[in-house]
């Protein structure tokens, strides 16, 4: 029974070594932003509320970038499923120059649009002096961290190649250096220890932007060092050309999951903001359970990395009906672990709140917003599995209709309404919102078992 829903051991070897060292490399790095969560949370509640208003709008460009990088990546991935190193490098360099434009695009608006994103996010009801000290601490913390722009965006095209091409272990092994140095450098500075200045919300912010440096440099040097091993990835600029169709077919292919990944991450900043309608508590809840969340997610997210990259490989080969095969085994082992973990996430739900330096009443939102997430983890689960299994095939334009159209017109609506027009609850409309994935999990069970997404490109 569970060979035939979830493989045999050969099978589930062949997903571990893809899926586990980016779980170990996403769950470091969550689990360090927890920490560094905590650190800024000890600092003060307007601190951590300023800093998770800020991380927001970051979150919104990081995810641009995997957008941007993701069009091409299905290409690699099947490319490399044929062998084509020519291809692969052409992919390569055009990661490398949509991330760069998308950069400079990000600094400009971050910069001179600043101060009116934060303000999105402060209510008037609340005090003067904690709007006007949230925002400062917001925009401190921002102007920093645009130097980290660049090395994130550079190391996220290499980091993608690297993986896309089998090779995961020096990814995660940058990313565990680099969420180390993270962690040191964030006690030293935000805290002030070991004759380092205290620095607080900056210190913090100086802290990531080193990490960013130093996992590109490793990354970097590494594929530079091993020129045979990484030929693909190696003189890249000698002859920076890309072929005019290939450039036109991840065009087609990439923008619109460009266009999900920027809408869809906007959308979770709409919804973000829709909650803090109910207060400067509830923007520090809402960050203590996406912080939580994200440690516990990592699982059914790398999963979903796993299977866009095994089924894109054998959708590069031609054989439809084995990648049909493996896509069902790959969805029940993902939502069979999630559901294993939503458990473990609901026991500890009242633990992690009590970590933070502030009030009873925004450990209690806390805790009960990490149980509602928890109850919708599986769900969760699938419709990823279902994301990535559309977007292996080059499906993107209905990943979008799937992912970040459902978020604007589903809800984004329910969220507004019910933030604008009713006095419910924070949990209420966490819970309303939330709520909904249902549906979009249906919708992908049907889009899944009609085969749409087996296309070849290459």
């Amino acid at each position: 029974m569970l060979k035939k829903y979830i493989g045999d051991k050969a099978f589930l070897k062949s997903v571990l070594l893809i899926a586990v060292p980016i779980m170990v490399q996403n769950g470091i790095t969550n689990f360090v932003n927890l920490l560094d969560n905590i650190m800024i949370g000890r600092v003060g509640t307007l601190q951590m509320s300023g800093v998770a208003i800020t991380n927001q709008l970051i979150f919104v460009f990081n995810l641009f970038i995997f957008g941007a990088i993701s069009g091409a990546g299905i290409f690699t991935a099947q490319y490399y499923g044929v062998g084509d190193e020519k291809g692969i490098r052409n992919t390569f360099r055009f990661k490398i120059v949509i991330c760069m434009l998308l950069t400079v695009i990000g600094c400009l608006v971050f910069y001179f649009a600043g101060d009116f994103l934060i303000g999105l996010y402060l209510q008037e009801n609340e005090s003067a002096a904690d709007i006007a000290a949230t925002l400062q601490y917001g925009k401190e913390y921002l102007l920093i961290m645009l130097i980290g722009l660049v090395p994130y965006a550079i190391t996220q095209a290499y980091a993608g190649t690297l993986r896309e091409t089998g090779e995961t272990i020096l990814p995660m092994r940058a990313g565990l250096v680099a969420v180390f140095v993270n962690l040191v450098l964030n006690y030293l500075l935000i805290f002030g220890k070991f004759g380092f200045p205290m620095l607080g919300v900056n210190g913090a912010a100086i802290a990531t932007v080193i990490s960013r440096f130093a996992e590109f440099f490793i990354i970097y040097i590494k594929v530079k060092h091993q020129k045979e091993k990484y030929s693909h990835m190696n003189k890249i600029l000698y002859h920076f050309s890309i072929p005019g169709k290939l450039v036109v077919n991840i065009t087609k292919t990439g923008v619109p999951l460009l266009v999900n990944e920027g809408l869809w991450a906007m959308s979770m900043a709409m919804l973000n903001q829709c909650y803090s309608t109910r207060g400067l508590d509830a923007v520090a809840a809402v960050n203590i359970q996406s912080t939580i969340w994200n440690v516990f997610s990592i699982t059914f997210m790398a999963m979903g990395n796993a299977i866009g990259i095994m089924i894109g490989q054998i959708l590069g080969t031609g054989d439809i009906e084995k990648a049909k095969e493996d896509d069902a085994k790959l969805v029940h082992f993902s939502v069979l672990t999630c559901i294993i973990i939503a458990l473990l996430l609901a026991s500890m739900a009242w633990l992690f709140p009590k970590a933070y330096n502030t009030t009873e009443h925004v450990r209690h939102l806390a805790t009960q917003l990490i149980l509602i997430g928890a109850l919708f983890m599986p769900v969760d689960a699938y419709t990823n599995a279902a994301y990535f299994t559309i977007r292996a095939g080059g499906k993107t334009g209905i990943t979008f209709l799937f992912d970040s159209f459902f978020m604007w017109c589903v809800n984004i609506p329910i969220a507004y309404v019910l933030s604008r027009y009713t006095a419910i609850s924070l949990e209420m409309l966490f819970l309303a919102s939330t709520s909904v994935i249902v549906l979009k999990a249906l919708i992908g069970f049907i889009m899944v078992r009609s085969g749409i997404w087996t296309k070849v490109l290459v």
